[in-house]
């Protein structure tokens, strides 16, 4: 019987469908319920055929026509098995809008019932594509990688999926360039570009939780707010003249600046280039004052938050010295 149901339908011209029925019982001499049982359906399925209110299958039809030798009815329609699925779904869907202005059960239920998941099951379960980390290549300590760890500490963040540093695109563009092939020869891999149309930021960003995990973990950086958790620079660092020197590199060229003072004395204009770096962490600041003492400069610390080399031949003492990847450094110096 199920099998009647997979059929194509007949779609009969109006009271025909009613008039084929008739003529069948008729020439067969039955009534209707010996009609239904001679085609072995209900009496039910039998009276909405009757009154044209469903379609006929076309294997009963097929039947009808044998049982009461009857040619096959003329101008049908043949129709697909699920012909009235859309028409109804759509129907229905209409029906269920008016009636509760949504469609697929209430929204709020099933943010609540989500929510309920994700608190007991959902966030404890490791996703077999997001979960699965991406290698990096993991460097012994240098001095490339001590200066690294100064371009974090200095235009750099690191949040629990990022590793990523803002520069100026229109004064650092070839330092950026410096920068990504840095982090390709040091982790093997390629950062990506954000450049913000509302400043004149480009921020180099590395999305690898491996990389966050190297730096916080082995490292010694931090996730989150640099000067609330009063950053310094790492031990290992510390430890090594060589990566020191490196790391303040690193800082300078991209917390640091270069300018040119200018003063008058007896109608005289006299310039000369100074070198400031600015922090807000109080044991970075003074690390870097020793660094640069260390070196033998003359630094100073005015304010709590910035320190000045304001000595011509310390601030070029400090570039033979400790030296810099950032042009735009150089190109004042030059000047």
């Amino acid at each position: 019987m199920a099998e009647r149901y997979k059929s194509k339908r007949v779609k009969f011209t109006r009271n025909k469908q009613r008039d084929f029925l008739f003529t069948a019982k008729n020439k067969l001499g039955l009534d209707w319920r010996e009609l239904a049982k001679l085609l072995k359906i209900s009496e039910r399925n039998l009276s909405d055929w009757k009154r044209e209110k469903i379609t006929v299958p076309l294997n009963i039809v097929k039947i009808i026509c044998k049982k009461a030798n009857l040619s096959f009815p003329k101008n049908i329609e043949l129709l697909s098995p699920y012909w009235y699925a859309k028409k109804g779904a759509r129907k229905g869907g209409l029906a269920v809008l008016k009636k509760y202005k949504f469609i697929g059960g209430d929204p709020n239920a099933r943010k609540r019932k989500w929510r309920e998941w994700w608190e007991k099951e959902g966030k404890f379960k490791q996703h077999p594509i997001i979960s699965k980390r991406l290698p990096i290549k993991k460097p012994s300590f240098s001095a490339k990688l001590a200066e690294f760890v100064g371009i974090i500490l200095g235009d750099g963040g690191i949040s629990m999926r990022q590793v990523s540093i803002s520069l100026n695109r229109e004064t650092d563009q070839d330092y950026i360039s410096f920068v990504n092939k840095m982090i390709t020869d040091l982790f093997s891999v390629f950062p990506g570009l954000y450049s913000d149309p509302k400043s004149k930021a480009d921020t180099i960003v590395i999305s690898r939780t491996e990389l966050v995990d190297y730096l916080t973990q082995k490292m010694g950086l931090k996730i989150g707010n640099k000067v609330k958790q009063k950053i310094d620079i790492p031990i290992w660092i510390k430890r090594n003249k060589k990566y020191e020197i490196a790391c303040l590199r690193g800082l300078i060229d991209t917390d640091g600046s270069v300018y040119k003072h200018t003063y008058v004395v007896n109608k005289k204009i006299y310039r000369y280039q100074k070198l400031s770096f600015c922090s807000l962490s109080p044991p970075l600041l003074h690390t870097v004052f020793r660094i640069l003492k260390n070196i033998g400069l003359k630094p100073r610390i005015c304010k709590n938050k910035e320190i000045k080399v304001e000595n011509k031949q310390n601030v070029l003492k400090y570039f033979k010295i400790v030296g810099s990847n950032n042009k735009k450094h150089l190109e004042k110096i030059q000047k």
